[in-house]
């Protein structure tokens, strides 16, 4: 059994042509859009009875079971702290503001000659206001020396 070389190329290239065709016959047989469209009515029925089967694991229920147990705490530890920085800076902006707003207001009192008001608020201060109060009328006293 001699074989010269072109033999030996020319089985080569019936292989790679037998195998070629064997591949796209498999790639034919897996393309899953070629089957649906040749079988519609088969591949239907095939989705729906898949469908049920999944809806009877309960698995979307275990999964979101699993977690809601798993965020559980993790969720209320961060809003809890969440809220309690929002709150504390929310404190601290109105105090800042009410205490501006407070000295420009009494400021511009003083500039008009109106009396100016203890109590600027309807008589409740925040905890720090008596000694802004204190401090402002400090500085008063300072700047008319």
């Amino acid at each position: 059994m001699a074989e010269t070389t072109a033999d030996v190329r020319r089985d080569i290239e019936l292989t790679r042509e037998r195998m070629s065709t064997t591949l796209q016959q498999l790639e034919n047989k897996l393309n899953v859009k070629q089957v649906v469209r040749e079988n519609p009515w088969p591949a239907l029925a095939i989705a729906v009875g898949a469908g049920v089967l999944l809806s009877r694991s309960q698995t979307d229920v275990k999964a979101a079971a699993a977690t809601v147990a798993a965020t559980r705490g993790a969720s209320s530890k961060v809003g809890t702290v969440l809220d309690e920085v929002v709150a504390n800076l929310v404190r601290g902006l109105h105090e800042a503001f009410e205490s501006r707003i407070t000295t420009m207001v009494d400021d511009l009192k003083s500039a008009i000659g109106a009396p100016v008001s203890r109590s600027g608020n309807g008589g409740t201060r925040s905890p720090g206001a008596s000694v802004r109060a204190k401090n402002r009328n400090q500085n008063k006293q300072d700047r008319q020396e």
